[in-house]
């Protein structure tokens, strides 16, 4: 639709919601697959580290929107890297997952379907995992060529072991929910992921 002549705005890529003590952080692009482009990790360092800054806010839970939590890195950014330009973007988003892994808060990736490359890096990066029973689980760059450089490759063998950590990034291996949960990626499994995570706040709360 339009108003005037000129096109409705974009939704934006990320949204903010609180819920008492605790905050929820929606990646809310799922017909563009929640990439994890350049101006989606600025919005998230931004509303991350507003929320990790207050003392009222007790639980920081990540989630996705339909079937997506998030496809990784915006494919057209990586093909239009340099090798100068390819540094800058990886310290980017290590910087944010190294933020988030030592927030003060507990944080809470919340997956409710595909779990994607950098994606993965980011519910790597939080404290705990919960899943619905149709997540997916993987880290496709090998089939470009690439590996992630966002701290995925030292957080997953400390998770499922280096045997395991290798084959999903050699081959592209996808994990299912029920073999992340058996593997001990995620912490639990739920109809519902984002209520899973709510009631896991509540209890370490306690």
């Amino acid at each position: 639709m339009s108003v005037g002549g000129r096109r409705d705005a974009e939704p934006p890529a990320v949204v903010v919601e609180e819920r008492g003590g605790h905050a929820v952080i929606h990646l809310a692009r799922p017909e563009r697959r929640n990439p994890l482009s350049v101006a989606t990790l600025s919005t998230l360092q931004e509303s991350f580290s507003a929320l990790s800054a207050r003392d009222d806010i007790t639980a920081i839970i990540f989630t996705g929107a339909d079937d997506i939590f998030a496809s990784g890195a915006d494919i057209r950014e990586l093909r239009a890297l340099t090798p100068d330009s390819a540094r800058l973007f990886a310290a980017r988003g290590q910087n944010l997952f190294r933020q988030i892994a030592g927030a003060r808060q507990l944080t809470i990736a919340a997956v409710n379907g595909y779990c994607m490359g950098g994606g993965l890096d980011l519910a790597l990066a939080c404290r705990a995992r919960v899943a619905s029973h149709s997540a997916v689980f993987a880290h496709p760059g090998v089939r470009l060529g690439i590996i992630t450089g966002w701290g995925g490759t030292q957080r997953l063998p400390r998770l499922i072991g280096a045997a395991r950590a290798l084959e999903m990034f050699a081959t592209a291996r996808r994990l299912s929910g029920d073999e992340a949960l058996r593997f001990g990626l995620v912490d639990e499994l739920a109809d519902d992921p984002l209520a899973c995570a709510f009631e896991l706040a509540r209890r370490r709360a306690g």
